[in-house]
């Protein structure tokens, strides 16, 4: 699992530069049972396409290039995932 879940990160990696581009940023939060949950930041908190850039664009290129993941969810800002995690 350790190996997919470096490939989940190379991918959000280079990601990240389209959405910098526009002003938002994707941070990875955890993989659990085929699904990758992220954190949207900066102007994509809010934004009406967040949706669309999460399904048509984040989802269907993590699921090209790791054939592990099943779906992504973008989990709020102040929530954790990770059990051993406090924010």
């Amino acid at each position: 699992m350790e190996k997919t879940i470096d490939e989940i990160k190379k991918v959000i990696e280079k990601l990240r530069p389209y959405l910098q581009r526009d002003g938002g940023d994707i941070e990875f939060v955890d993989f659990k049972d085929g699904i990758v949950y992220v954190r949207m930041l900066g102007a994509c908190v809010g934004c009406s396409l967040i949706d669309s850039t999460l399904k048509d664009g984040v989802e269907q290129i993590l699921m090209e290039e790791v054939p592990e993941v099943i779906e992504v969810q973008n989990v709020d800002e102040d929530i954790s995932l990770s059990t051993n995690v406090t924010i």
